[in-house]
C-alpha cells in the first residue's frame, strides 16, 4: 500500500516566479492542501503552515519560523539539505561522514530526535529507531520547493514530537518542467527532474531525482571510500470537486545504499574501514480532501509512512546484520472558524497508530490519539493566539499541552512578537518494548518561552531580526547502565535500560540580518548563541554542556549579479567548540568553512553553474571519529520551460 501511495500520488501547484523585488511582505490569495501551500499568486516566502497547521500569514504569529523558498533553494546549488539548513538561525548539525551519512539536525539545543519532520503533509519519523527521530541523510534538495522552519516548543497544534520544533519540507511544484543535473568530486552525480501541469481545476507534478558519488571514508583514520547511492520519487494531484472542494494525493519513495565502517574494540580501537553497507527505503503518502468558505475552512486526511533498514556485514554472511521495519498510519481533522475580522478559532483531531519490528524484536504496536482548539483575536496591530490541547497514548496515558503567542504591529514594518509552547515526545516503540525498553515511561516535555523584535521578512529590502529563548526540559528519557544493579528496572536488563532520568534547558539568542544593497547585491546572515546543560539533579554529568551543542553559529551569504550576466555567491559557515560526549571528554574543535559559487543564464530557459565548497580544505568534524568531505568542485545545468 505504501509503495501504491508513493508511485500514484500525483499533484501540482502552479506559482508564479518569485516576487524577490518586492520591498515589503504582500498579502497573497490560496489554496491549500495539507502540507502544501497551492499559492497562485507569489511565490513571497509571507504564508506558513507550521504556526497553526493550516495556511497562514507569517505576520499573524509570534513563533520564530524561517521559510526558504524556491529561489534561494536553486541558489544554494546541490543535493546536499544540509547547506541549505544550516542558514536557519538556531541550527546545528552533525554527521557520520559524508551525503547520505546519518546526518541529525538540532534545533536551539534540542535533541535532533525532538524535532518532528513533515514532507509534504506526512510525518516521516523512523518508528524502529531508538530515538524515533528522521535521518536528514536521506533527504535531497533537488526535488525540494519550501522548508518551513517553526524554532520552540509547539506540541498543541502538532502533538507529539514538537520539543524542539517544526520542519515541513514541500515538493517542487511548478506549471511545465525543471531539469538539473551536476558532476564534481568524488566522481558525484546528481540528476532532478519535476514535470507540472495545472489547468481550471487540476493540478499535478512527478518529480525524481538520482544520486550517485564514490565518496570518501566515513572514518577519519581510513582509507577506503564509502560510496552512497540513491534514487527517489515523488508525485502530487490536486483536484477541484466544487468551487468550495479539492481533493488530493500525494506520494513519496526513497531507495539508497550507504557504504558505512565499522568500530573495533581490539587495536586500533574506534571507526576503522570495513566492508559495511546499509539499504533503506522510504515510502510515504496522504490522501485528503479540503472544504473551504468565507468562515469555515475543513482538511481531512489520511497519511502512512514505511521505513525499512538493513543493515550487512559481509564478514558475516549475506543476511542483515540487523533489519528494522518501522511504521505508522496517520487520520487527521484540522479546521479554522472566521468569526468575522476579530475572532478566529483553530481546532483538529487525529489519531496514530504505529509499529516496529526487527530481526530482534518481534512486532509491537502503539496508538496515540489527540484533540486541539486555538483561539485567535486579531484587531488594529495586534494578533493574539491561545490554545490547548489533550492527547492519550495507549502505554503512558493523558498529555495536556498549552501555547499562546502574540505579534504586535510596531508601524513602519516594525513587530513585536513573542511565544509560548509546551512540548511533548511520547516514547518510542524501541524504548518502550525492545529488550532493552521500559513500559513504565512517561513522555519528554519541555516548556518554551521567546519573545523578539522583527522588521520585514527574509525576502524584505531589508530585514532584521533579534530573538531571545529558553526552553525546560524534563523527563527526557536516557539510557541508564545496569552493570552491577539486579534491582528495580534492571530486572532482566543486566546490558540497561531506558529511564525518565534528564532534565536539560537551553537559553540564548538569535540575530538575523538582511539587506538589499543595491539591485544587484544582497547580503544575509544568522548568528546563534545556544547554551545547552544537563541539569539533572545529582546526575555525574550535571551542569555539563550537551552532546554536539556549540554555544556559536554562524551563517552568512553574498549575491551579486554582475554587469555582464554571471551571478555570483559566497557563503560563510562559522561553527564554535562543542563536546561529543554527555561527559564532556572529547572535545570537537570549532571550524569555518567558505564555499563559492557562479551561475550563467545562456538563455531565459538554460542556464549553466558550478561550485566550490569547503574552499581552504578545512578539516573538521561533526561527530567524532568521523571524516567530512574536503574542497569539493561541482559544474552542472539547470532548465526550466
Amino acid at each position: 500500500m505504501y509503495k501504491y501511495l508513493s508511485l500514484v500520488g500525483v499533484s501540482l501547484c502552479a506559482v508564479s516566479p518569485a516576487s524577490a523585488q518586492s520591498s515589503e511582505p504582500e498579502t497573497v490569495i490560496l489554496e491549500r492542501a495539507e502540507g502544501v501551500v497551492f499559492d497562485r499568486t507569489s511565490a513571497e516566502t509571507v504564508i506558513t503552515v507550521t504556526a497553526d497547521g493550516l495556511a497562514k500569514n507569517i505576520t499573524n504569529t509570534g513563533q520564530s519560523i524561517t521559510i526558504i523558498g524556491p529561489e534561494e533553494l536553486e541558489n544554494i546549488q546541490g543535493a546536499d539539505i544540509s547547506r541549505v539548513l544550516r542558514r536557519a538561525p538556531g541550527v546545528t548539525l552533525s554527521r557520520n561522514g559524508g551525503v547520505g551519512g546519518f546526518t541529525g539536525v538540532r534545533v536551539r539545543g534540542a535533541e535532533a530526535e525532538q524535532l518532528l519532520v513533515v514532507l509534504d503533509g506526512v510525518r516521516v519519523a523512523d518508528q524502529a529507531s531508538p530515538g524515533g527521530g528522521f535521518d536528514f541523510g536521506n533527504l535531497l534538495s533537488g526535488t525540494v520547493g519550501k522548508i518551513e522552519l517553526l524554532r520552540g516548543s509547539n506540541s498543541t497544534i502538532w502533538g507529539s514530537q514538537a520539543i524542539g520544533g517544526v520542519l515541513a519540507v514541500t515538493s517542487r511544484q511548478l506549471d511545465g518542467v525543471y531539469g538539473t543535473a551536476e558532476y564534481g568530486s568524488r566522481d558525484t552525480f546528481y540528476t532532478a527532474q519535476a514535470l507540472g501541469i495545472t489547468r481550471d481545476k487540476f493540478r499535478a507534478s512527478i518529480s525524481g531525482s538520482y544520486y550517485k558519488t564514490d565518496g570518501f571514508s566515513s572514518a577519519d583514520s581510513g582509507t577506503e571510500k564509502d560510496g552512497f547511492r540513491q534514487w527517489q520519487l515523488g508525485s502530487q494531484l490536486a483536484y477541484d470537486l466544487t468551487d468550495n472542494l479539492t481533493i488530493d494525493v500525494a506520494g513519496r519513495f526513497v531507495d539508497g545504499k550507504l557504504d558505512t565502517d565499522g568500530f573495533s574494540f581490539s587495536p586500533p580501537y574506534g571507526l576503522i574501514d570495513t566492508d559495511e553497507f546499509q539499504e533503506t527505503d522510504e515510502a510515504s503518502g496522504r490522501i485528503g480532501a479540503t472544504y473551504s468558505s468565507s468562515a469555515l475552512t475543513l482538511r481531512a486526511s489520511y497519511s502512512a509512512s514505511k521505513i525499512e533498514r538493513d543493515n550487512f556485514n559481509p564478514a558475516f554472511g549475506d543476511a542483515p546484520g540487523f533489519a528494522s521495519v518501522g511504521q505508522s498510519e496517520r487520520a487527521e481533522l484540522r479546521g479554522r472558524y472566521d468569526a468575522g475580522h476579530i475572532l478566529s478559532l483553530d481546532f483538529g483531531g487525529e489519531k496514530e497508530w504505529s509499529n516496529y519490528s526487527t530481526n530482534f524484536d518481534s512486532r509491537q504496536t502503539a496508538g496515540i490519539g489527540g484533540a486541539y482548539a486555538q483561539l485567535g483575536v486579531q484587531t488594529e496591530g495586534l494578533t493574539i493566539n491561545a490554545g490547548a490541547r489533550i492527547d492519550d497514548h495507549s502505554d503512558f496515558g493523558s498529555e495536556v499541552s498549552f501555547g499562546a503567542d502574540a505579534s504586535y504591529d510596531l508601524g513602519d514594518y516594525w513587530r513585536l512578537r513573542g511565544s509560548f509552547g509546551e512540548g511533548f515526545k511520547a516514547p518510542t516503540l524501541f524504548q518502550l518494548f525492545s529488550d532493552f525498553g521500559n513500559v513504565t515511561l512517561q513522555p519528554e516535555r519541555s516548556r518554551s518561552y521567546e519573545i523578539g523584535i522583527e522588521k520585514g521578512g527574509r525576502s524584505s529590502d531589508v530585514h532584521l531580526a533579534v530573538t531571545a529563548f529558553r526552553r525546560n526540559t524534563r523527563d527526557q528519557i536516557d539510557f541508564a547502565s545496569c552493570f552491577g544493579v539486579v534491582s528495580d528496572i534492571c530486572v532482566d536488563r543486566p546490558f540497561g535500560t531506558y529511564d525518565n532520568i534528564g532534565r536539560a534547558r537551553a537559553e540564548g539568542f538569535e540575530v538575523e540580518l538582511g539587506a538589499r544593497i543595491s539591485d544587484k547585491l544582497r547580503a544575509r546572515s544568522a548568528y546563534s548563541y545556544v547554551k545547552a546543560r544537563n541539569r539533572t539533579v545529582g546526575a555525574f554529568n550535571e551542569g555539563n554542556d550537551l552532546a554536539r551543542r556549540p554555544r556559536h553559529a554562524l551563517s552568512a551569504s553574498l549575491d551579486w549579479s554582475s554587469p555582464i550576466g554571471i551571478d555570483l555567491g559566497a557563503d560563510l559557515r562559522m561553527v564554535g567548540d562543542s563536546f561529543d560526549d554527555a561527559g564532556n571528554f572529547t572535545r570537537l574543535d570549532g571550524y569555518a568553512l567558505g564555499d563559492i559559487r557562479a551561475s550563467f543564464p545562456v538563455s531565459k530557459r538554460f542556464e549553466l553553474f558550478g561550485r566550490v565548497e569547503n574552499v581552504t580544505d578545512t578539516e573538521y568534524q561533526t561527530a567524532a571519529g568521523y571524516a567530512t568531505a574536503g574542497r569539493s568542485v561541482y559544474v552542472g545545468a539547470r532548465t526550466k520551460f
